[in-house]
């Protein structure tokens, strides 16, 4: 085996960060703080996740996340829950054309009832103005000619 070419291996001590867990053991990683354990110096390193938190090893759902992607996830589902009860299949849209035809057959097929209308007096007078108005054009092309 060469010398000088692996990695030195330093004690630490793991801490997760959700649970408050520790594990002592051995690793390259350093850190600035630093805990007497039995008497043997070793490095601190802050983990969020370990064995002792993931639901896969806990069988909880219980999860600490720093940056809401369980949260989002959560609401994106919701979501897409209410639209996809909204969305109707295709067979419930044929349904309900099928019954907006049969709802348009029975309108067509209904009399219709009409209603007499008395005429406006207003229209006869509209009707006398309209002669006035083709005299004074007429009068104007006289003068016009001369």
């Amino acid at each position: 085996m060469k010398n000088d070419i692996h990695p030195k291996t330093h004690p630490v001590v793991f801490v997760d960060t959700s649970c408050g867990e520790e594990f002592i053991s051995t690793s390259t990683l350093t850190s600035d703080s630093k805990r007497d354990i039995d008497g043997v110096e070793h490095y601190v390193i802050n983990v969020e996740i370990s064995s002792a938190s993931h639901p896969f090893y806990t069988g909880k759902q219980i999860l600490v996340d720093t940056a809401r992607r369980v949260e989002k996830f959560e609401e994106r589902m919701k979501k897409s829950q209410v639209l996809g009860s909204k969305k109707k299949s295709k067979k419930e849209e044929k349904v309900e054309e099928v019954k907006d035809e049969a709802e348009e057959k029975e309108i067509e097929e209904t009399p219709v009832i009409e209603e007499v209308v008395e005429e406006i007096p207003a229209v006869e007078e509209v009707v006398e103005e309209t002669p006035e108005v083709i005299v004074e054009t007429e009068e104007k092309e006289e003068t016009d000619e001369n």
